[in-house]
């Protein structure tokens, strides 16, 4: 008996001598192995708007402390605005196959006949709730209760207090603080700025959830540190004065909130004695927006582009003692999210679900880094096309096609022909020098490859002709619920963007 007793001991002290058995140690089968989830999306925030990514300003240890502990795809990829991103991780396909081809107008809308990963891990016994921004329609068919979660608490639209013409709009006069939050089925009037207030409300649900015995998903996604830029005064004070202008500090402090918020997440799970089972999952849905002036990681452009700078996001993984921390290279993105955690949750997912899923389970990666990884082959376009317009003028107009070497990609007005720029990210990640004339056969290639996707998607553009509705969902049942109506103004404004 005292061999075994003393057996962890040494086994520990051989560990500490040698980190790399020490992190092979400490990683477990990943498949089926059923965790908690907390995943956690941010709004507008980029790439480079990371401490731990190089940021010489900003100031972020918790998300720093996510990226130390877990693993990070160093190439991973999102869409280039929120609503598409949104629909890719929880379908595991291109948001083109969703139907989701802008963030307003009916386009931000799931197709019904999607299964998401909700609803896969609601079928293998999670428990899941959504705490912020869903942005996947507004209309009661389209709202999360219906896309398998449990728990709801969002606002409406894209963000806290906008409306658009059609169905996608918020509450009447809300904002960032004290906001009314639609909560299952009825809205809330809540006290505090928005962020905290997600977030704690997500720490009140994940403690209900472990008494209940069952794993839990949880999808905090707050609407911050997207526009307006409205900010505690004392975030917005860390960062005036060191930076180009009033934004800036105002979208740094929102940025610093969340990581505040994050080490509160983190400290509640220690407390809660969940962070062994828990798997904490970082990520920002689009490229960068108010930090890029400061500091962009090298890359070029932004949010909304088909550019590295649009599409390059955090993707950090941590899950101590099964997942070890270090940096992952293979092209990743957010098509990947669905079958990874299906994977791990060991959802049995349907013959359709299965079909549906083009992206690659990441389990692999996670648990070996030196595993074999195909090439693959991305595709980014930025939609947004005029309502009611045939796409097909737009096809070569802000799009992309990514291998793991090569990035082809088109800048051009609706109705014109491409102009295909080539780059080779592995030794150009700043996208600096076009060589698309050195390499005609990649072009030709990747420019196939384009032709025979964009075919494909065609017959799942299900809303763009999709009628705007006489009255916005949340401002009616928001109505309904504390009385009061549209003015003269909002009617008048609401019909008319109905004959647009």
């Amino acid at each position: 008996m005292k061999f075994f007793r003393t057996t962890p001991l040494l086994l520990a002290s051989v560990l500490a001598m040698f980190p790399a058995v020490r992190a092979l140690a400490q990683t477990a089968p990943l498949a089926g192995s059923r965790p908690n989830i907390i995943f956690i999306l941010t709004d507008d925030q980029g790439y480079g708007d990371i401490s731990a990514h190089g940021n010489p300003i900003l100031k972020t240890p918790n998300m720093d402390r996510l990226h130390a502990e877990g693993a990070r795809f160093t190439d991973f990829h999102v869409s280039p605005t929120c609503a598409p991103t949104r629909s890719a991780l929880l379908t595991g396909r291109h948001e083109f196959k969703n139907g989701v081809t802008h963030t307003i107008l009916e386009r931000e809308r799931l197709a019904p006949d999607a299964t998401t990963l909700a609803d896969a891990l609601k079928s293998a016994g999670y428990t899941t709730g959504i705490f912020g921004k869903w942005h996947l329609g507004d209309e009661p068919a389209y709202r999360p209760e219906r896309r398998g979660f449990d728990e709801v608490f969002i606002h409406g639209a894209g963000g806290i207090g906008q409306t658009y013409p059609g169905s996608c709009g918020d509450a009447p006069n809300n904002t960032y603080f004290d906001p009314a939050i639609y909560h299952n089925g009825k809205f809330e009037k809540t006290k505090g700025y928005c962020t905290d207030v997600f977030f704690a409300q997500a720490m009140r649900w994940i403690e209900t959830a472990k008494k209940s015995g069952k794993p839990f998903y949880a999808h905090i996604s707050p609407n911050a540190p997207h526009a307006p830029l409205q900010v505690r005064p004392e975030d917005e004070a860390r960062y005036t004065g060191k930076v180009p202008d009033a934004n800036t500090a105002k979208f740094f402090g929102m940025v610093a909130n969340i990581d505040d918020n994050i080490g509160l997440l983190l400290a509640k799970l220690d407390a809660l004695g969940l962070t062994q089972d828990t798997l904490v999952v970082f990520m920002n849905d689009n490229g960068g927006t108010g930090g890029v002036r400061v500091f962009n990681a090298g890359m070029r452009a932004q949010k909304g582009t088909p550019w590295l700078g649009g599409t390059r996001a955090a993707s950090f993984w941590r899950w101590p003692g099964h997942i070890a921390p270090g940096d992952i290279g293979a092209l990743a993105a957010h098509i990947d999210f669905f079958p990874t955690l299906a994977e791990m949750a060991g959802a049995k997912l349907t013959a359709k679900a299965k079909t549906q899923i083009e992206g690659r389970s990441l389990v692999p990666l996670l648990v070996r880094r030196d595993t074999a990884w195909p090439e693959r082959t991305l595709f980014t376009h930025i939609g947004r096309w005029p309502k009611d317009a045939a796409p097909g003028p737009s096809k070569f107009t802000n799009c992309s096609v990514r291998e793991p070497r090569w990035h082809l990609v088109s800048i051009t007005a609706r109705g014109a022909t491409p102009t295909w720029q080539l780059f080779d990210v592995s030794t150009d990640y700043g996208e600096k020098n076009d060589v698309a004339a050195q390499h005609p056969d990649v072009v030709r290639r990747m420019t196939a490859n384009y032709d025979q996707w964009w075919d494909s998607v065609q017959p799942l553009l299900v809303n763009e002709t999709a009628p705007l509705p006489k009255m916005n969902p949340f401002k009616e049942l928001y109505w309904q619920q504390f009385g009061g109506g549209p003015s003269e103004a909002d009617l008048k404004a609401m019909d008319h963007a109905r004959k647009m």
